[in-house]
This record gives structure tokens, C-alpha cells and sequence, in this order.
């Protein structure tokens, strides 16, 4: 269920405490992908997770903007400091919970992400009336997972498949040679970098080249089972404050 589409008076009557809030990001992803991409790869995950789900899972509209200064070079990109977006994040899963839809998986689609969600879901879990875990789709896609990037195979092969018209094709060769093969600039086990345009010239990481719209569908498919195996682990989670 779309709440996006749908009016107050058919969410009223949905019977389910399951609900999927993506989150992505507005940042750069080199000459070829949109500054959308990390929102749209979570929607459609989501989306994709709802129609598969045996019951009714209600899907939120998605939060587009993250924890992303990392990308503050590049033209284009939006983000908040972790504390804010926590917090909105936060609320969000508060007004799900208040309808009864509390039990709550952050469908993610950004890596700069991840921490913060992690932190805001144990927050949530132990303080307030409702259980929320976050997922981050390309960590859960089995081997191909050591190939994500950014605006790299992984990103670019999902929205190949899911939304065609964002991805400029003939850019993909400018996009592999303006990239980088690794993220940061490590010594002694510690990334010297703290933005990306330090060590790529595009934006990009990997080579988007090796994406397609066929390797796409495996992704969503991969993603799909795992968010649905989570969904099923969640059902029956108690809820409510563990002070």
C-alpha cells in the first residue's frame, strides 16, 4: 500500500504493523546516473518488497535527502548533518507507528547512511513504540555485493532496469575513465579521505560498464528476497520502550 496514492480513508482500513520507509540520497553519481539514484534504487526495492510480501505492507513516501557532504564538489548535492537526519528519520517511523504500522524496515540506498541508521534504529527499538531496522539493498545481493561502487555496476545495472530513461548510455565510457577503482585513500588501515572528489575525478567508483539492465533484474530479484525474508523475521517482534 502506496501512501503516497492512496486516501486516508483506505490507509484507515489496511490491516498490517508492517511498513518499508526508503531512504536514498540526492548526490552526484558521475556523467551518467541521476543525482536521484540512491532514492529511486531504494524506492523501487521497496515497492518490488511490498507486491511480493504475502500481507499487506504499507510503503512511505521516501526520504531523498542523506548524509552525503561527502559529494559537496559535485554540482547538485544535497545533505544534512547525521544528527538532523536521524532525527527526521526518527519522527518518520514515529507517525508510521501512530497508525499502528510499527514495526518498520528503512529500505536504504546510500552508503553514507548506513551509520546513522543503524544508531537511529537501536534508538527507536529500545526508547520508543515501535521496532525499526535498517537494510541497505547492495549489501544484501549475495557476491555481487563486492562489486558495489559508486554510479558503479551495481547502482547503474538497477536503474538500467527499473528506470531506463534516468541512465545516460552514451556517457558510460566517459564515466569509467573519469573514475576510480577504489574508495579513499588508505594507509595503515585508515581512509585518508574524506571526500570523494579527493580520489575520483567524476564521481564515479567501478566501472559502470559492466552493469546491465538483464544484471539489474538479478539484483532486484536478490534484493527482493532478502528485504521479504526480513519482513518475515520482523512480524512478530515484541514492540514498546526496553528501558
Amino acid at each position: 500500500m502506496d501512501l503516497q496514492t492512496e486516501t486516508w480513508t483506505d490507509m484507515a482500513d489496511v490491516e498490517t504493523d508492517l511498513a518499508l520507509l526508503p531512504v536514498g540520497s540526492t548526490e552526484q553519481h558521475g556523467p551518467h546516473a541521476p543525482l536521484g539514484t540512491d532514492t529511486l534504487d531504494a524506492e523501487a526495492v521497496a515497492e518490488r518488497g511490498a507486491e511480493r510480501y504475502d500481507d499487506a505492507v504499507v510503503v512511505a513516501p521516501a526520504v531523498p535527502v542523506g548524509v552525503a557532504e561527502e559529494h559537496r564538489a559535485f554540482s547538485g548535492t544535497l545533505w544534512t548533518s547525521e544528527s538532523t537526519f536521524r532525527a527526521y528519520v526518527r519522527d518518520i517511523v514515529g507517525s508510521l507507528a501512530s497508525h499502528g504500522w510499527d514495526h518498520v524496515v528503512l529500505v536504504n540506498g546510500h552508503g553514507g547512511n548506513i551509520d546513522a541508521l543503524r544508531e537511529v534504529s537501536g534508538t527507536i527499538t529500545r526508547h520508543d513504540e515501535a521496532f525499526a531496522v535498517p537494510f541497505t539493498w547492495f549489501n544484501a545481493v549475495g557476491d555481487h555485493s563486492a562489486d558495489m561502487g559508486h554510479g558503479g555496476p551495481l547502482e547503474t545495472s538497477l536503474l538500467q532496469h527499473t528506470n531506463p530513461e534516468t541512465v545516460h548510455e552514451d556517457r558510460l565510457d566517459e564515466a569509467a575513465d573519469g573514475g576510480s577503482d577504489g574508495w579513499g585513500e588508505w594507509q595503515s588501515g585508515v581512509n585518508l579521505a574524506f571526500d570523494s572528489d579527493e580520489f575520483t575525478e567524476n564521481g564515479v567508483v567501478g566501472d559502470p560498464r559492466a552493469g546491465s539492465a538483464e544484471r539489474g533484474e538479478t539484483l532486484l530479484e536478490l534484493a527482493t528476497d532478502s528485504l521479504v525474508e526480513l519482513l518475515d523475521e520482523i512480524a512478530d517482534r515484541p514492540v514498546g520502550p526496553r528501558d
